[in-house]
């Protein structure tokens, strides 16, 4: 099993949103590598929803629910594809990206370096390591 992140912006799709909807096909991806990252998930995947630019917090844990698949918003014949997400469970806290750069185990982590991309992996560890930083 493989672990991921995910941005959304909480005014376009929000964890709550997420949540109400039981889900949702993850569309919109227009960055290669973003869509390559999209492509290699697998389904029982977990992935970390990031509220970005208001919050800049992860608020959840999603599970990847099926493989990816052309994405309906992209033109037709595009490289463009979406994943099925559901949502699994809220972090009892939101783990702010301050405290996710503070963190020395988190040194790595590709949200702080490469902080545009919004589909990315997330190793292990890093997983681990911000799932208990959301329990305290």
């Amino acid at each position: 099993m493989k672990h991921w992140l995910v941005k959304s912006e909480p005014e376009a799709y929000s964890w709550t949103t997420f949540v109400q909807e039981d889900g949702t096909a993850w569309t919109g991806v227009r960055n290669y590598q973003a869509r390559n990252n999209l492509n290699l998930m697998q389904p029982g995947d977990l992935v970390l929803y990031y509220h970005s630019v208001s919050e800049k917090a992860v608020v959840g844990v999603a599970e990847v629910a099926g493989l990816a698949h052309p994405d309906a918003t992209a033109e037709a014949g595009s490289p463009w594809v979406a994943v099925p997400l559901r949502p699994v469970q809220p972090l009892a806290q939101p783990v702010l990206l301050a405290q996710l750069k503070a963190d020395a185990r988190l040194g790595e982590l590709a949200l702080i370096r490469q902080s545009r991309l919004s589909v990315l992996p997330v190793r292990p560890e890093e997983f681990d390591a911000i799932l208990e930083l959301g329990t305290k």
